[in-house]
Formats: C-alpha cells, structure tokens, sequence
C-alpha cells in the first residue's frame, strides 16, 4: 500500500506585495488618524482662544477705563495697555499665559515674558489673566 501524502497550500496564499499594500493601508490610516486629531484639536484651541477673547472685549466700558485694548489672532489673545501686555497662547488643550513689562523695551518690539502660567480651561485662563491684571494695575 503506498499512500500519497498531499500537502496541504495555506489557505491564502504568502505574498510580499499584499504585506506590503497592507502595511501602507495601516500606515495611511495612522496618518490620517494623526491629522483628524491635530485638526480637532486645533479647533478646540481656536474656539478656547475665541471664547477668552468674547469675555476680555464683553465689558467696553471696563476695558476704556483702565486703557486696554484686546488683539485676538488665531490662538493668542492679547489685553494690552501702554504699560504691558498679557497674553494668552492656547495650543494642545493648555493655555500658557504669560505678562511682558513694555516700559523698559528698548530694541525688541516684544516684551520680555515677567511671569508665566498655564491654565486648563477657559474659566482658568481668565482668571489667570485678571490675577495678572491685578498685579499691573496698582
């Protein structure tokens, strides 16, 4: 008796152009993954930065009485007297505020950050910015 031993294909069959077109398949989607996530949260920071800036211009006569003026460009917003400016910088779910002294600016247009923080909402960053506020105006 002599039997016959078939051997047996694998069900699909091994090839490196599929592997490959797999792996591009899996990389683009990363990508594409990666950039939904910045775009939403660059969204996010540039609603964040427009919502600081809805509350620093919604009392005038406040802003006129203490002669401040309030710049908002895509993710910074600026309150800015003759004396200093406060500015807050959204990026990555985090604001970064930070107060320049611009008396003593002698050759850069850009005052030199005095103090620093970082704030996690809108609601913080705002009271970042009036607790430096309060320490300009005496």
């Amino acid at each position: 008796m002599t039997s016959t031993h078939h051997r047996k294909s694998p069900p699909t069959t091994l090839s490196l152009r599929h592997a490959f077109e797999v792996e591009q398949a899996r990389r683009e989607a990363e990508r594409y993954a990666r950039e939904e996530a910045d775009r939403r949260q660059q969204e996010e920071d540039l609603s964040r930065a427009e919502q600081l800036y809805d509350a620093l211009i919604a009392d005038p006569a406040f802003l006129g009485a203490h002669k401040l003026t309030v710049d908002w460009r895509r993710y910074s917003v600026h309150l800015e007297s003759a004396d200093f400016r406060i500015r807050t910088y959204f990026e990555a779910g985090q604001a970064t505020i930070t107060v320049g002294d611009k008396r003593n600016v002698a050759v850069s247009a850009t005052p030199a950050p005095l103090k620093s923080e970082q704030a996690e909402s809108v609601a913080d960053a705002l009271r970042v910015v009036a607790k430096f506020l309060a320490d300009e105006i005496h």
